[in-house]
């Protein structure tokens, strides 16, 4: 995991989560810090004190704390994946834009072992997916999923209160068997942050 902390203006100092999956001498990135400067120093770690080749990189959503960093990781020669219609919010934005796109579903295969995501509804923004790692029953949830410190729901401007319930119990129905459960901001957890998150949309 990743994290990184920005100064948000009306929010102060946040710290955001990402993922780094390392299969041999291959890493897939999943989400950004939210600047390109941070996102230079996460890529020039990687390849430089790890000796890691960056074959890819996905974003959970369009929102900078995700994909803030994406013309960093487009001039470095990393190729991204996107949901299709983070794409679409991305381009209406002017924002830099994922290189392929999906709709309900991808899997990815950067080395021995297999990466899914998977585009379930509307939540935290209209356009969040979560990622399945299946060898290590690792859920990378992002910011649909709140951390056990979280008692409100946090910033729900471009998401969808209606959709957000069924959104959840999809997510809980598709990984029962999620050991790690990892939420875009806070600490990691398990399957308790998925209750945890459906409780807080019911208070």
């Amino acid at each position: 995991m990743h994290v990184s902390v920005t100064e948000v203006h009306g929010y102060g100092q946040v710290s955001s989560n990402g993922l780094i999956f390392i299969d041999g001498e291959k890493a897939f990135l999943f989400d950004t810090p939210m600047t390109e400067a941070l996102t230079q120093d996460l890529i020039d770690w990687l390849r430089d004190s790890m000796n890691l080749k960056i074959v890819g990189f996905v974003p959970n959503h369009w929102h900078g704390d995700c994909m803030g960093g994406l013309a960093v990781i487009k001039k470095s020669g990393i190729e991204s994946w996107a949901n299709q219609m983070t794409t679409e919010i991305a381009k209406t934005k002017g924002l830099p834009l994922p290189d392929r796109g999906f709709k309900d579903s991808l899997v990815l295969n950067p080395g021995d072992k297999r990466i899914e995501c998977f585009y379930f509804g509307a939540a935290h923004s209209m356009d969040n997916i979560v990622v399945w790692i299946p060898s290590e029953q690792i859920l990378f949830a992002g910011c649909m999923i709140k951390s056990t410190e979280w008692q409100n729901l946090g910033n729900t401007a471009d998401g969808d209160l209606v959709a957000y319930p069924e959104t959840i119990r999809k997510v809980i129905s598709k990984f029962p068997n999620a050991k790690i459960v990892i939420p875009g901001h806070g600490q990691v957890g398990g399957l308790e942050l998925l209750y945890h998150t459906k409780n807080l949309l019911h208070n």
